[in-house]
């Protein structure tokens, strides 16, 4: 396995722990919400997000599997980054910071749907970029020998 799997990084991570502990929990909930968008049978479009699937509705379910796979990846290789290769959590937090910024500016300003209505992570990812932009901060802060 060491083939497809280096051996751990862990000891080259100098920033502070609850920021690779933050990238477990992003991990974690990037992989739940993929395998809903990937497996349930609306991909969770009506169910949650509460669409409209009466026109075009194999085309959403479609594209909401589409990204539920990529969700999957995403949140595998997070996982893999906050237990095995800790050196990489800056970079992984600033991702997560680049790509919930680009969700938020196309849901909320450049692409809003129809109507007042939000499907849960708009808000979600709202909270999530500052938060983000604090683990990013915390993981560049060397800690203190000890």
């Amino acid at each position: 396995m060491t083939r497809i799997f280096p051996a751990s990084t862990n000891g080259d991570y100098h920033g502070h722990p609850v920021a690779a502990y933050f990238l477990t929990f992003a991990a974690l909930t990037t992989i739940g919400p993929g395998c809903i968008h990937a497996f349930l049978p609306d991909g969770g479009a009506g169910v949650i997000a509460g669409l409209d699937l009466s026109q075009n509705g194999k085309t959403i379910i479609g594209v909401f599997a589409w990204a539920g796979a990529t969700q999957i990846v995403w949140g595998v290789m997070m996982l893999l980054v906050s237990l095995f290769y800790r050196n990489f959590v800056p970079l992984f937090l600033a991702l997560i910071v680049v790509e919930r910024t680009i969700i938020a500016l196309n849901q909320w300003v450049f692409k809003p749907g129809e109507g007042p209505h939000h499907p849960p992570e708009a808000y979600a990812t709202l909270a999530i970029i500052p938060v983000a932009l604090l683990m990013l901060a915390l993981s560049l802060t060397r800690r203190r020998s000890t």
